[in-house]
């Protein structure tokens, strides 16, 4: 079994912002595979479906970006899951938008919600694949991670989205190494 956890903020508010695209691709993969099943519980959207034979949760935190390290150990703990098993999507800011970086392990890079998965899980060491939503050039941060896309970046997002779907799928069914080799830009 593989956990996928796209990282975000719930509500109507965060929708479509930079910050939410983990839940975009998480949405993206729930889109091309028939969810099975979805409930709520430790404080996530957990949604079960199949990626060719593999059984997949395609997760969604709804604990707010910050504090997404309780949901996911709450899953990880509750299904028993080896964390080589389970795969954070997030943002970067010192990424060009629509960039992807899949890593096995890493530091937080100053991403809050990493931070508190790392705190909760007590490691850094799980997979994890950034998407690239560029840095601010007069903005200040916490204000640009919760404002939408542009809309010459649009197009890139897109791609990126899908490309990052791809790249989840060549994981669950070839391996890290493999999807490494195939999308990191």
């Amino acid at each position: 079994m593989k956990i996928v956890v796209g990282l975000g903020n719930p509500g109507p508010n965060y929708k479509d912002t930079r910050h939410n695209v983990g839940f975009m691709v998480v949405e993206e993969l729930a889109r091309r595979h028939s969810v099975e099943r979805q409930e709520q519980k430790f404080d996530a959207i957990i949604a079960h479906t199949h990626i060719n034979q593999e059984k997949v949760l395609l997760i969604k935190p709804l604990t707010y970006m910050n504090l997404s390290g309780r949901a996911v150990q709450a899953v990880v703990r509750f299904f028993k899951a080896d964390l080589d098993e389970l795969m954070i999507i997030y943002d970067d800011m010192d990424l060009p938008v629509g960039t992807l970086r899949l890593r096995p392990q890493g530091g937080t890079g100053g991403h809050k919600g990493l931070m508190s998965i790392q705190q909760s899980l007590g490691t850094q060491d799980f997979p994890r694949l950034r998407i690239g939503i560029g840095r601010p050039h007069y903005h200040d941060p916490v204000d640009w991670v919760l404002s939408k896309f542009q809309r010459e970046e649009k197009e890139l997002i897109t791609a990126a989205i899908n490309q990052a779907a791809d790249a989840i799928e060549s994981w669950v069914n070839q391996g890290l190494d493999q999807a490494m080799n195939t999308y990191n830009q």
